[in-house]
């Protein structure tokens, strides 16, 4: 009995397909064969420094990474990893950049140029930190996690220790300066957090760390504010007032009439009309804290009405991105020269 038509035609393709699957199985693709430099190392320099002109970062970098396959002892191997160092931040592959900087640092240690290094390893991990969507919001970053900036500041305070005439110290001391607030604010508004669920002793805790290791920052008078009142609710009457006593002192506006704390004022908190506005009306006297705020420009910039019924989505300011420089054509000339 033979079969129908249609069945004989779906039995011809169905041997048609599976023939052809077995004929490609049969043929794997070649392997793509290295067969080796195509240029001199002086041609792939050039290039790289035309493409870096041209801020063509991805040229760049293939032509920096050829140069430091092909030529790994030649004459331009330093200078094509330091060269290589800035094309990875200027495309923002943060991790890689910080990768290749302590490469550099292990295997350069007495480099002319090492000091370079070290700062962009640590302008990378503060800008991991804010890598992400919320960086495009109004929310801010100390209220979330501040892991990267912990790593970063630690990376600026070894970078001034080791290199404190550097080019870069001074650039690197107002980021530790800035990363500073950052986390002494995360700390507080973890304590505030601790105080709204009544966990006294844990702000307390939070708030004596800021004061210990954060004593420059605009969050002090809060942080002295929330000792006292703490101290206060846990019913230590002695320890709260050696607190109250020096806001009398330093902060006469966060202590009250009757001697009590001034919790709302030591946390720069407006009326309800001044919350349920987005802070546009109904805004209370400023403190201390929020006058330094204010000075800070790296902390925080003008926002315009619609950026704060957006929630910051909307008109946002022009955000002052980091700006790594490659090194000078003198220092590039140095790093042309391998270590020894």
């Amino acid at each position: 009995m033979s079969l129908p038509h249609y069945k004989m035609t779906m039995l011809a393709l169905t041997l048609g397909i599976a023939t052809a699957m077995a004929g490609c199985s049969s043929n794997p693709k070649k392997d793509v064969v290295d067969t080796g430099p195509q240029s001199s190392e002086q041609v792939y320099i050039e290039k790289a420094k035309k493409a870096l002109d041209r801020h063509q970062y991805t040229d760049a970098a293939k032509h920096l990474e050829a140069l430091e396959t092909y030529y790994p002892t030649g004459s331009y191997a330093t200078q094509a990893q330091l060269e290589l160092l800035y094309v990875k931040f200027q495309q923002k592959d943060y991790e890689g950049a910080i990768t290749l900087a302590e490469r550099f640092i292990r295997l350069n240690p007495q480099h002319p140029n090492v000091d370079y290094a070290y700062y962009v390893r640590g302008v990378s991990n503060m800008e991991q930190n804010y890598d992400g969507l919320l960086r495009y919001t109004s929310l801010k970053q100390s209220h979330r996690d501040v892991s990267y900036l912990k790593v970063a500041y630690q990376n600026f305070v070894d970078f001034i220790r080791r290199y404190p005439s550097s080019t870069y110290a001074v650039d690197a001391a107002q980021r530790m300066k800035f990363i500073g607030q950052e986390l002494a604010e995360s700390e507080m508004n973890a304590a505030r957090f601790n105080i709204k669920r009544k966990a006294y002793l844990a702000a307390i805790e939070r708030s004596l760390w800021v004061i210990e290791h954060y004593p420059q920052t605009p969050q002090i008078p809060e942080a002295l504010a929330t000792v006292a009142y703490g101290y206060d609710k846990l019913g230590d009457k002695a320890a709260s007032q050696q607190y109250i006593q020096v806001l009398k002192m330093n902060y006469p506006e966060l202590v009250k009439s009757d001697g009590t704390v001034n919790m709302r004022a030591a946390r720069s908190e407006g009326s309800f009309w001044n919350r349920a506005t987005l802070g546009v009306f109904g805004k209370e006297a400023q403190t201390h804290s929020e006058q330094d705020e204010v000075k800070n420009t790296e902390t925080e910039e003008k926002r315009s009405l619609t950026n704060r019924l957006s929630f910051g989505l909307l008109d946002r300011p022009k955000a002052e991105a980091a700006e790594i420089q490659p090194p000078a054509e003198a220092e590039a000339s140095d790093a042309a020269q391998p270590a020894e």
